[in-house]
């Protein structure tokens, strides 16, 4: 089955493979002086003041990263993919985002504070790139508003949608779509919280969306996953303990988009849980955490997010990463398997 996945197309393997180093190269060395911009203009990460007190050393390390990943991953997917309707969306639905991350980081930087833009701003802004994906994901591209399971049972989620002057509207898909996307940025976002942690965790799961796209001979949405984790690991040179720089929002909405993004155009929505059930565990910690602690008035972890909780126990932070690292190739094999499931 993996010779077929890696000869049976089509398309030459090489611009996968190729895509990835490319994107890694460019990333690595558009970085240092983006580094020393951000410095010689004290543009740092502010730390929040109830984490671990062991990460305040890291308060003014520069921060938007993930201006350089998006530049490597574009760059890349200009140079070796074809821009067809699906890879223009994806394109456009990561740009998006990582805009509304900027502007996160921005008010973050200019205040002062760990905080940028408010829960509701940063909401909406989730809502409206994900309704426009939707609605151009199915009238442009022509994605069926439906969710398929492992074993083979698919859920039509369009069954009670409606038309506007010619243009689909499901509903019901819209919303599933508003909370894949938004929950895959957010959970990112909740994961890039180490040095080396959101980098190395979305590196994994980017590769296996690539495998898949490229699977299906889908040669360019592919090239843009493969440049995406190539873009992770050139951030990754930079980004490992010590940290010289964060990814920030930026980077952290903007490939939980992209991720998102591939799983709604390759149809492989559930799978892709799976494959980002890291993501989806660290999200849910907090929620967990925070749900607790206003019913009961006691935590259940340590600290969340789950990582945190981890370096409590006393963990130091590069075993946290490197372990989670591992569990994220789990989660991804075991994803990737399943998705056999649904062919």
């Amino acid at each position: 089955m993996l010779t077929n996945l890696l000869v049976g197309s089509q398309y030459p393997t090489y611009q996968v493979f190729v895509s990835f180093f490319v994107s890694c190269l460019i990333t690595a060395l558009l970085m240092p002086p983006f580094i020393r911009l951000m410095r010689k203009d004290g543009i740092g990460q502010q730390v929040r003041a109830d984490g671990p007190q062991t990460h305040l050393v890291k308060q003014g390390t520069p921060t938007m990263g993930g201006v350089i990943i998006l530049a490597g991953m574009i760059l890349t997917t200009v140079l070796f993919a074809r821009w067809t309707p699906d890879l223009i969306l994806c394109v456009a639905a990561t740009i998006a985002t990582g805009l509304l991350g900027l502007l996160d980081d921005v008010e973050s930087v200019s205040h002062g504070r760990s905080l940028g833009l408010t829960p509701s701003q940063k909401m909406l802004g989730l809502i409206v790139i994900s309704v426009s994906f939707c609605l151009l994901a199915v009238n442009w591209v022509g994605v069926p508003p439906t969710i398929t399971f492992p074993g083979g049972f698919t859920l039509d989620l369009g069954v009670l949608g409606f038309n506007i002057g010619g243009v689909s509207v499901p509903w019901l898909y819209l919303i599933f779509v508003f909370l894949l996307l938004a929950g895959l940025s957010n959970a990112v976002n909740l994961t890039d919280g180490l040095d080396g942690l959101a980098g190395g965790t979305v590196m994994v799961v980017m590769l296996a969306m690539s495998m898949v796209a490229f699977s299906y001979d889908e040669i360019n949405l592919s090239v843009f996953a493969a440049a995406s984790a190539g873009a992770c690991v050139g951030f990754l040179w930079h980004n490992c303990y010590p940290a010289a720089i964060f990814m920030g929002d930026t980077g952290s909405l903007a490939l939980g988009a992209g991720f998102a993004a591939l799983a709604v155009l390759t149809k492989t929505e559930v799978t892709s849980l799976v494959m980002g059930g890291l993501f989806i565990c660290e999200a849910l910690s907090v929620m967990l955490q925070v749900i607790s602690f206003k019913t009961t008035g006691k935590r259940i972890f340590l600290m969340a997010p789950l990582h945190h909780h981890f370096e409590k126990k006393g963990w130091s932070e590069t075993k946290v990463v490197i372990r989670f690292w591992i569990v994220s190739a789990m989660f991804a094999a075991v994803g990737f398997a399943l998705y056999f499931q649904l062919r």
